[in-house]
């Protein structure tokens, strides 16, 4: 029986469980592939260090290359991370005509054109299901589940630490520096939370969702709509319960013909909407095509073992390649039928409801010059909620207001407009609604 032979660039985390799970399911795998998969060599910064899963120290080795080269290797695993080394191996693994499989969204964000082209060349395949929600097999059910079908829009939480940093701070009240600490401390945040808790890690992911849905090419530099959790408050959350929605943190993409719509920002929803149930670290995407109507995957979005099952998933695709003497999937551009550039759509000209809370001084005449403001700049004022701060000594009163449909250009040059007022205490608390 053939044994098709993996070469690991990493043994951390993902790694290790890759190494578990190879090694828990081995008879499963082999009945249903028809071949066995087997770990060959293994690339690591420290040949000595502690690992988490028992090894034969014989496959470990600091020589990145060695593994990539070695010809008892067939598929190339990049578990190193980052951006610059990652695409170093990567390359250097497809110019040896070598399968890989890659679970680093950055690196495909920003490098993606140049793998894809390079791998097409090469005529191998990238494999990438564990770059975009963990062990949710949402890459294979765009690429193929729904090949026949054509998507509209695509609507997702894919970083688990901003959900459950939203999730403890609607169910217990907290605030969110309080639950941010308490998700480092039990490693559902990093140390530097800035791209979870700013929205980066999830632009990543949305740009490699929007080139499989729509077919165009998505760099991070095209998503110019990127917010994070910070300025949002318990007073928020409570607001947003009283309208009726559930803060989340959401990616939005849609295919609107000539352009294509990215975006990534925490989004108040109606509660009856079926992300607004999707909590903690989980991961959901509602996806939107004409045929199938809507759709959504749902599950573990990061973690050792859910990373790993979609890591071994492509190890399994990579191998039936090999084993057919053929490929069975195609780069990711090349899966959309008619694939032709489109340009993202100006982050001013996309259109949304608004939440906005400021805190004002508290005397007459205070809420007519926020709307004449935004009377201005022709944004219509759908509910107003007035109430005193909870320090009255401060004289200030806290004015929340929703808003109909408006453009975000407009809304920006309305917050500018807010900050030249001296009734204006703090800047404003802006959030997005999606109805």
């Amino acid at each position: 029986m053939r044994t098709i032979g993996v070469g690991l660039l990493g043994l951390g985390n993902v790694g290790s469980g890759v190494v578990k799970l190879l090694d828990d399911n081995q008879d499963a795998i082999t009945s249903r592939l028809g071949a066995r998969v087997a770990v060959q060599r293994i690339a690591v910064r420290e040949a000595d260090k502690p690992r988490l899963v028992d090894v034969d120290h014989a496959l470990i080795t600091t020589d990145v290359e060695a593994v990539i080269a070695d010809p008892a290797v067939d598929v190339v695993v990049e578990l190193v991370g980052g951006e610059e080394l990652a695409r170093r191996y990567v390359l250097s693994a497809i110019a040896k005509k070598k399968h890989v499989v890659t679970a680093n969204k950055a690196l495909l964000a920003v490098h993606g054109d140049e793998i894809f082209d390079a791998a097409e060349a090469a005529g191998v395949n990238v494999f990438y299901e564990a770059s975009v929600c963990g062990g949710v097999p949402i890459i294979r059910a765009l690429r193929d589940g729904l090949a026949s079908d054509r998507i509209d829009q695509i609507i997702g939480i894919v970083n688990g630490t901003s959900n459950y940093i939203l999730t403890r701070m609607v169910e217990e009240g907290l605030p969110f520096d309080e639950v941010l600490q308490d998700a480092q401390a039990k490693g559902f945040a990093e140390a530097d939370p800035a791209l979870d808790v700013d929205g980066w890690d999830a632009a990543h992911k949305l740009c490699i969702l929007v080139s499989l849905c729509f077919g165009v090419r998505v760099k991070l530099s095209d998503v110019k709509l990127v917010d994070g959790l910070r300025p949002i408050r318990a007073v928020d959350i409570a607001y947003a319960e009283r309208f009726g929605y559930v803060i989340k943190p959401l990616v939005i993409g849609r295919d609107h013909g000539e352009t294509v719509e990215a975006r990534v920002h925490p989004t108040m929803i109606p509660r009856r909407f079926l992300l607004a149930g999707v909590s903690g670290v989980f991961n959901a995407v509602y996806v939107s095509s004409q045929a199938l109507g809507p759709s959504m995957y749902y599950g573990r979005g990061a973690g050792m073992m859910p990373t790993a099952v979609a890591v071994v998933s492509d190890v399994i695709d990579g191998a039936r390649d090999i084993l057919a003497a053929a490929h069975s999937g195609v780069p990711m551009r090349l899966r959309v039928r008619d694939w032709h550039d489109r340009p993202i759509r100006d982050a001013g000209d996309l259109e949304s409801r608004y939440y906005l809370r400021a805190a004002v001084i508290d005397k007459p005449g205070v809420l007519a010059q926020l709307a004449r403001v935004l009377g201005d700049r022709a944004i219509s004022i759908r509910e107003v909620v007035q109430s005193p701060d909870s320090d009255t000594a401060k004289g200030s009163a806290t004015i929340v207001l929703t808003t109909h449909m408006a453009r975000e250009r407009d809304m920006q040059a309305a917050l500018a407009d807010f900050a030249k007022l001296d009734v204006v205490v703090e800047p404003p608390c802006l959030i997005r609604i999606l109805d």
